[in-house]
């Protein structure tokens, strides 16, 4: 873990990663408090659910916006005007509740469009802060692999702050938003940070063949997690045991984090876009099993398993990210990335309850594993585009007015 040890001894390193994760933990809580909320206020689970289904794919459309113009402005002028609006959308639905319902419908798309893009923006800031490419790449992983914990922690904070009110679970959500910004907005490398200048095509980032296919293959691949999540409660409500979708979802967040800090801890031979399409194939055949929805131990190992291959298949991606996009449009490719995920999450919640009426627990599962080989059979069609011609989309991208101290 050597890796790790010198990414952490890096000036700011730390600063910026602990910071944005902390004003990322809204984004695993912000669906989960707004289900809460209007269920409290007496709103049914059509309304609750449609409005968790508004909230994530409004926070997929507002990152490619937010990322573009950071590209543009820099980080802290889209930033924390961007993580106070969200937060006040969050504030306006703790006042409003579930009526008026256009009122409630406009806080709940305000506070998931302004959601502060801060892991574009970190993306955006490694070759800026850290020395080589041997500590970018042990922070992409990193990265990923954090990410599964965030999305395992936020539905507990959101949870322990409901037991006071739903109002207090909104309002906190919001304000670690807000608290996660300033971290990163009042460093050095974010008030510096400055993209190049950008071609005029309006397609930006989307401009290359091999980041289309990227962001498609992602977004199947999210696919299969938005199925996972519903499909672990499906799980526990036949299995008649309330813990045992926490169990599992823990589980799959545990085998992220272990294959991610392996795969960060050591360089790996051969191209990028091989080994995107090998980490891809791996994990589409750990989706395959869950469809047997075997009993709860043999169960929990098989989500372990599912998860090992997500965050090292994360953190090639950005990597792919970094070779593939044009100059100036880095911050905003990252936050495509974001959306694919998002999308393809608010589809995987779609099917896995189509599959769940069809076959049951085992036909939602089933849902995860065509997720994964829809986003593996695109790979394989879009090898050639993913190797892309060469150019280094990120070395280029990133310049500094002034020597970081």
């Amino acid at each position: 873990m050597r890796a790790y040890l010198d990414f952490l001894r890096v000036t700011y390193a730390a600063r910026l990663l602990g910071g944005t994760l902390l004003g990322r933990l809204p984004n695993g809580m912000g669906m989960l408090a707004v289900v809460l909320h209007v269920r409290a206020e007496g709103g049914g689970y059509t309304l609750a659910g449609t409005l968790a289904a508004a909230f994530g794919l409004s926070m997929a459309a507002g990152q490619p916006v937010l990322g573009r113009a950071m590209d543009r402005f820099g980080q802290p002028r889209v930033l924390l005007p961007a993580a106070w609006l969200s937060a006040a959308g969050f504030a306006l639905l703790a006042l409003t509740g579930a009526d008026p319902l256009p009122v409630t419908a406009g806080a709940v798309i305000l506070a998931g469009f302004a959601t502060p893009p801060l892991e574009a923006g970190l993306r955006a800031l490694w070759t800026l802060v850290l020395p080589g490419p041997a500590q970018v790449r042990a922070a992409y992983a990193l990265d990923a692999a954090a990410q599964e914990v965030l999305f395992t922690a936020g539905p507990l904070i959101v949870v322990a702050a409901a037991a006071v009110n739903t109002e207090t679970a909104l309002l906190l959500t919001g304000g670690l938003g807000i608290a996660g910004t300033l971290v990163i907005t009042t460093s050095v490398p974010s008030r510096t940070w400055r993209s190049e200048p950008r071609t005029s095509d309006w397609a930006g980032p989307l401009r290359p063949a091999g980041i289309r296919v990227l962001l498609l293959a992602l977004t199947c691949a999210g696919i299969a997690l938005g199925v996972y999540s519903v499909a672990a409660v499906a799980y526990a409500e036949r299995a008649g045991d309330d813990l045992a979708s926490g169990l599992l979802l823990a589980a799959m967040s545990a085998g992220a984090l272990a294959g991610g800090l392996l795969y960060g801890a050591r360089s790996w031979p051969g191209s990028d876009h091989r080994r995107f399409l090998v980490l891809m194939a791996a994990l589409a055949a750990g989706y395959l099993p869950l469809a047997l929805a075997p009993g709860l131990p043999v169960m929990t190992m098989l989500a372990f398993a599912s998860g090992i291959f997500l965050a090292p298949m994360l953190a090639c991606s950005f990597t792919l990210v970094d070779r593939l996009v044009p100059k100036g449009t880095v911050t905003e490719a990252f936050a495509w990335v974001v959306a694919a995920f998002g999308v393809g999450g608010a589809i995987g919640s779609a099917a896995a309850g189509i599959g769940q009426d069809l076959a049951g627990v085992s036909g939602a599962f089933a849902a995860a594993g065509a997720g994964g080989m829809l986003a593996l059979l695109t790979c394989l069609l879009g090898i050639r585009p993913l190797r892309g011609d060469g150019a280094s989309g990120r070395a280029a991208q990133t310049t500094s007015p002034a020597p970081l101290p």
